[in-house]
């Protein structure tokens, strides 16, 4: 079950803030995209729409594909989101949230598309490309 008390998280530079409802899980991405955009897998928090954010100006959004954009700091850079174009959910990466050494891995997607190079010791539910694009395309 989820806690609900509150998480902070903020950027490199400290511009921009986020407080999210407490979260204990962690999805790992392995997409191409996720990949290219941060070095390695996506470690995300995925939060509900009760996500704030303070240094909106700081924020910049990137269309990255027809049905999500991501969100980055103009300042120093950081990855702040990745959210689906129309919906109120964001993933958030886990390591904005100093207080997340308490996480788990729950699962891992488009495990399909990750490369041989590196590999998590969690075993987690794990969904193919296919299997994501089936489960959450309209």
């Amino acid at each position: 079950m989820e806690n609900l008390e509150r998480m902070e998280g903020q950027c490199l530079c400290g511009k921009v803030t986020v407080t999210a409802g407490r979260r204990d899980a962690v999805e790992a991405c392995h997409c191409g995209m996720c990949r290219q955009w941060g070095g390695g897998p996506y470690l995300a928090v995925h939060c509900d729409s009760d996500v704030q954010f303070v240094g909106l100006e700081n924020i910049t959004v990137y269309n990255s594909s027809d049905w999500a954009e991501r969100g980055f700091c103009s300042e120093c850079g950081t990855h702040l989101f990745y959210k689906l174009k129309g919906a109120e959910e964001y993933a958030i990466p886990a390591g904005l949230f100093q207080s997340g050494s308490d996480f788990s891995m729950t699962s891992q997607i488009f495990i399909d598309r990750k490369p041989g190079y590196y590999s998590f010791a969690n075993i987690t539910p794990e969904m193919t490309e296919g299997e994501v694009f089936a489960r959450y395309t309209p």
